[in-house]
């Protein structure tokens, strides 16, 4: 039982509530009285009303998010109908901006717009004092951070153990990117460097063991970024994984040399290009020095062992299908382990919206809010590049086809043009985005590499069997027999009784 409630719908499981541990952390003399309650995407509404109303609060709290607006909504609406007495207070970034005419907006009694760590406590105390005073809509003065109660206490040993921990060391971007939201976040703040090391040697002591760093530019301040990788190397063990956002153009020598201590697996840097068009660049009000970049990434791939995740974005205002395709030859040739391919989404509050007019951009009117069609990409080549980038999740980031997936653009061929002809491909054989199993998929790419791209079998079948026996699996599948030697590559995998070892231990059990 608890008088106020704060809750979210995550999108999975595994994402811990960052935001609302720093509201509850910071509900000062109504902590008491508070309770945290996560709930998923995937749960049924009805499930989620149950467990909510069994809590018999006067307040929730919901934190509203592009991936779970619609979810949410469904949960009001019906809390409405069940307990229309309990005061519905809604916080987080898609109601902080344009709430006019936002149909959560109108089913819920208040909605706290901007940074609300300070802000929900106070409009729930004018709310339990009755204070008629207390507007609909209530923006947040912006904290200072040396303020706030910081939250990682709130992460319980579940959430050790289970849960991505989520930290941030700084809030705001110094960048001005049009569609992104951090770019209204001027200027960058500091949590204090002391309390923020202390909290994470709390978190070391207590058995956490990855941390998701959700600072936009990680390595702005190089006295802090310095420090803070300085701090997880004195206390490195083989467990431990940083996940960091970082400026791609941004590396000094010092920074450089305190990177490289870090073994292999320990570091994983987000990095966001976007785009490398220039013109496109100007358009969204993006800076950055692609040279610098190069070098940074020839650095991060050859002298150190860190994971580089990469970003690019589709359906840009100017981006052409050319000028992507570029982009993205221009990436793969600098071999970051991931590229992301996000699709442009318009967020509420960016200033991306000035581009409607002069590039015909369209986007859905339901979340996620993505581009439908531009000026440079109709409809049907943006559904091409929505394929382009699921199949690219599939075949290029999942680490299954490490051997098979670069025989795609073999020889002097365009990775892009190469795979973009492999998802229209597999697009016509399969007839769908999701739901294909690994092995069919792997035979996908076998039948491409032997057909359209020709390549000989003998080539291209040891490459899929490698890929496909790398995780453990000692068979070897129908589709590749006749083209590799059965009994030399699934001898090893076989028990005394000639049956494949996983088939003996379910016979024997």
């Amino acid at each position: 039982m608890a008088d106020i409630v704060l809750t979210t719908l995550n999108a999975k499981y595994i994402h811990a509530a960052f935001g609302l541990r720093y509201l509850l952390a910071n509900m000062g003399d109504l902590r008491e009285r508070s309770e945290l309650a996560e709930y998923d995407i995937n749960q049924r509404p009805l499930e989620i009303v149950e467990k909510l109303l069994a809590q018999n609060p006067q307040i929730i709290g919901f934190g509203i998010y592009i991936w779970n607006t619609r979810e949410t909504e469904a949960v009001i609406e019906m809390i409405r109908r069940l307990a229309p007495e309990i005061t519905i207070v809604l916080g987080g970034p898609e109601v902080s901006h344009d709430t006019a005419g936002q149909s959560i907006v109108e089913l819920a009694d208040y909605v706290i717009t901007g940074e609300a760590d300070l802000k929900f406590a106070a409009v729930c105390r004018a709310i339990l004092t009755d204070d008629p005073t207390l507007a609909k809509i209530s923006p947040a003065e912006l904290p200072a951070l040396a303020d706030l109660a910081l939250p990682y206490s709130l992460y319980s040993d579940d959430d050790l153990t289970n849960r991505v921990i989520y930290v941030e060391a700084s809030r705001g971007c110094p960048f001005t990117c049009e569609f992104c939201l951090s770019s209204l976040e001027i200027p960058v703040r500091q949590i204090p460097l002391d309390r923020f090391l202390e909290a994470m040697d709390d978190l070391l002591k207590r058995g956490a063991r990855q941390f998701k760093f959700v600072d936009r530019t990680f390595n702005l301040n190089l006295r802090v970024s310095e420090a803070i990788l300085r701090f997880f190397h004195e206390r490195y063990f083989p467990e431990l994984f940083l996940h960091f956002e970082m400026i791609p153009d941004r590396l000094p020598a010092k920074l450089r040399e305190l990177i490289s201590l870090f073994p292999a697996g320990a570091l994983q840097f987000e990095v966001g290009i976007q785009t490398f068009d220039d013109a496109v660049s100007v358009n969204i009000s993006r800076k950055q020095d692609y040279d610098k970049l190069a070098d940074n990434f020839h650095f991060l791939r050859s002298e150190t062992g860190v994971h580089i995740h990469a970003d690019l974005i589709v359906g840009l205002p100017g981006e052409s299908l050319d000028t992507f395709g570029d982009g993205f030859d221009r990436l793969v040739a600098m071999r970051p382990q991931e590229i992301q391919i996000g699709i442009l989404k318009r967020l509420k509050g960016t200033p991306i919206v000035r581009h409607d007019d002069e590039y015909g951009m369209i986007y859905s009117p339901q979340p996620p809010f993505e581009i439908l069609r531009n000026r440079e990409m109709d409809f049907a080549l943006l559904q091409r590049m929505r394929r382009f980038a699921r199949y690219w999740d599939l075949v290029g980031n999942s680490g299954n086809f490490p051997e098979s997936v670069r025989k795609i653009w073999s020889g002097e061929r365009s990775a892009f043009g190469s795979f973009l002809e492999f998802s229209d491909w597999l697009y016509e054989k399969s007839n769908r985005r999701h739901g294909i199993a690994l092995i069919q998929l792997a035979e996908f790419v076998f039948e491409f590499l032997t057909g359209p791209v020709g390549l000989p079998s003998s080539e291209v079948a040891p490459a899929i069997l490698q890929d496909y026996q790398r995780n453990g699996r000692n068979d070897v599948p129908v589709f590749l027999r006749p083209h590799v030697d059965v009994s030399e590559k699934e001898r090893a995998g076989r028990s005394k009784n000639g049956l494949p070892k996983r088939q003996a231990r379910h016979q024997s059990a």
